[in-house]
């Protein structure tokens, strides 16, 4: 596996453009699937884990017309579902966890299919129970094959509209569902769907091939099935997550940077929590502007307490993005609370941090107490291993801030979901390097 070096405490500045949203992306390829003509997909981030989605639908027939690495044409004219069943696709689907969402428009097209337990992340349980009790609820039958780690999903008679009350706000758990609604029979109407900008795009486009599904950005969706779809093409929005770590970056780096193109209308809350950080973002139209800090200083609650950040369903905070307010914090003035809810892993890279200088307690699984250094004290470089895609950037971010040189090992996480950073950092002033 390869390795990132990091000579850390360089002058950055410059202009960096986010990359299209991962997330978006892999629920709009697997979207494809539900017609025969052709689905042009533009803005494609060129990263493993949407590669590997591609190259996993080209094994199973559909024709893909790469134009350029973000710019793709697929058509699903011809499935072949009897690959479903092979060892390959299963040993390439259990490394990627948005293969899940191909199951979905294949039951509703072609009433049946296969998918095993996809991987991604480490970061604690991610029940995929949303998916089957939704699509369960449609009419479709779950049941595992012997000797196989694959689970068969069958609607030998088709998918039937009804009403659910999801038990959780899933986004992928709610693509999923409404994928499928859409060619089901009669009205379907979901509640407690998730409602990120992403999971709008997904209905939006949809919409555009046929599909008539009402309530989009809220969290109550109403899909009225129809016959068939028709093709159409499709931009994805700017990566969220990419633009809330280059924020990030620049206030611990103390860079001056303008992000370009950053999508800010479906940013959301998530400029207002860096901003409680005390880092200074101006809008110019659609770019974000960080000027050079000398230092960020925390807000406190009205009350004087403790700022406390926390992650919840949109359109609350992203849990994406708490592993960068952690380290963003490490060298902020004041104390913050970092609470992840969701996962229970996600803190769990605080102790390479911690071997770093940052003052730090990991109260529990979910929640960490970070003492702001105020840029007095740099952190040290040190040797790590990225543990997960998001927690990969911020020790990443962290050490570029350092003093020293730093290795990150198993970058082939942070590979899996921003194109090219090495490169794109290069051309701010950093020094890294691939080895």
């Amino acid at each position: 596996m390869s390795s990132f070096k990091i000579t850390g405490g360089q002058p950055l500045s410059g202009i960096i453009v986010p990359q299209g949203a991962k997330n978006e992306a892999l629920q709009i390829i697997c979207a494809s699937l539900l017609t025969k003509d052709e689905t042009e997909i533009l803005n494609l981030p060129d990263i493993s884990d949407v590669n590997n989605l591609l190259e996993l639908l080209s094994d199973m027939g559909v024709s893909m017309n790469r134009i350029s690495r973000s710019h793709v044409i697929l058509k699903a004219d011809v499935v072949n579902l009897e690959y479903l069943k092979t060892k390959k696709f299963e040993q390439k689907a259990t490394k990627l966890r948005g293969s899940i969402m191909i199951l979905g428009p294949l039951v509703a097209r072609f009433g049946m299919a296969y998918i095993p337990q996809p991987g991604g992340d480490k970061i604690g349980r991610r029940r995929l129970d949303t998916h089957f009790i939704g699509l369960e609820k449609l009419g479709a039958g779950f049941a595992e094959i012997e000797n196989s780690q694959l689970f068969q999903v069958v609607a030998k008679n088709g998918l039937k509209g009804c009403y659910m009350l999801l038990d959780e706000a899933s986004v992928t758990g709610t693509a999923n569902i409404v994928m499928a609604a859409t060619l089901a029979k009669g009205t379907t109407t979901i509640f407690n769907a998730a409602c990120e900008p992403y999971l709008a795009q997904l209905c939006k486009m949809l919409n555009r091939m046929g599909a008539k599904i009402t309530g989009i950005g809220s969290n109550l969706l109403t899909i009225e099935g129809v016959g068939e779809l028709k093709g159409t093409r499709h931009t994805l929005l700017a990566d969220m997550i990419e633009v809330g770590s280059f924020i990030g970056m620049a206030a611990m780096t103390g860079a001056d940077i303008v992000i370009q193109n950053a999508g800010i209308e479906h940013l959301g809350i998530i400029p207002d929590v860096f901003r409680k950080l005390g880092i200074q973002l101006d809008f110019n139209g659609d770019d974000i502007h960080i000027p050079s800090q000398d230092q960020y200083e925390v807000e406190t609650f009205m009350d004087g307490s403790i700022m406390n950040i926390s992650d919840a369903p949109w359109p609350g905070f992203t849990p994406d993005l708490i592993s960068i307010v952690l380290v963003v914090a490490t060298q902020a003035k004041g104390t913050v609370l970092v609470h992840q809810k969701m996962f229970e892993s996600r803190l769990f890279f605080v102790d390479k941090l911690i071997d770093m200088g940052a003052q730090i307690i990991l109260c529990d699984p979910h929640r960490a107490n970070v003492i702001g250094l105020n840029h007095r004290y740099a952190l040290r470089g040190i040797r790590m291993s990225s543990p997960d895609i998001r927690a990969g950037v911020a020790l990443l971010i962290a050490a570029l801030s350092a003093r020293g040189t730093s290795i990150i090992d198993n970058i082939d996480q942070i590979d899996r979901g921003y194109q090219f950073i090495d490169q794109r950092l290069k051309n701010l002033g950093a020094l890294i390097e691939r080895i």
